[in-house]
């Protein structure tokens, strides 16, 4: 299987999704892809469904709501059973249109929002999947064009003065506030984007994770364009 993908050494593609949810993840690979070119029309769906708040969680019900073309019709069945192959693998499958996430704009010399490089962390065994069917998607980096912004020592030492408190405190306050999640590229990063269509799953730290979770961000949403993503 060739396209823009394989040369990375950090992502393994697949071509369903049995294989998506049994390979493991080894060594450098934190990522795996089911790769896919969807037929249908995504946009009409984006067009059609109404955004109530800049992230909007869209039902089955609002989907099956929707009066749309055959193009439509075909890309609201995608969407569906990608919804079901999900949840009947025990996951809970959420559908976002997006406007933007919310910005952190509280310290002015790190940022924990999603639009910084970071990895998801769970107390249990759990990775993270995704899916943008329209608008940009989501980047991500390997381990060894990253460092950890908690370890950055400009950074670090105004993390200290915020903490204010006991040394033996530090590292605890650095993971009760997230901080200890986000990464800055290094110089020579180059980004993957995920791309349109492909549904991805993503390693996250977890006490029974064998790899490096997956540092991504998310994309920088383009003016009056919404995001139509599956994410659990």
């Amino acid at each position: 299987m060739t396209n823009i993908f394989s040369d990375s050494d950090q992502i393994r593609l697949v071509s369903n999704f049995s294989e998506l949810i049994s390979i493991n993840f080894q060594k450098n690979i934190n990522a795996i892809c089911w790769y896919r070119n969807l037929a249908g029309d995504f946009k009409e769906i984006v067009s059609k469904l109404e955004l109530k708040e800049n992230i909007t969680e869209i039902s089955i019900e609002d989907l099956l709501a929707l009066q749309l073309s055959e193009n439509g019709h075909l890309a609201r069945e995608i969407i569906l059973k990608d919804m079901q192959l999900l949840t009947d693998f025990g996951a809970s499958p959420t559908l976002n249109l997006l406007k933007n996430y919310q910005r952190d704009e509280e310290l002015d010399f790190i940022s924990t929002d999603v639009y910084s490089y970071h990895i998801d962390r769970s107390p249990i065994e759990a990775d993270t999947f995704l899916c943008t069917y329209y608008g940009p998607a989501s980047d991500i980096l390997p381990h060894d064009q990253v460092e950890q912004k908690i370890l950055i020592p400009e950074i670090r030492e105004k993390l200290r003065k915020l903490h204010d408190g006991p040394e033996d405190e530090f590292e605890t306050f650095l993971e009760d506030y997230f901080f200890d999640l986000h990464y800055q590229p290094k110089s020579y990063a180059k980004p993957v984007n995920l791309g349109s269509g492909h549904l991805w799953r993503l390693a996250v730290d977890h006490p029974q994770q064998q790899v490096l979770a997956c540092v991504h961000r998310a994309p920088v949403e383009k003016t009056n364009e919404y995001r139509l993503l599956l994410i659990c």
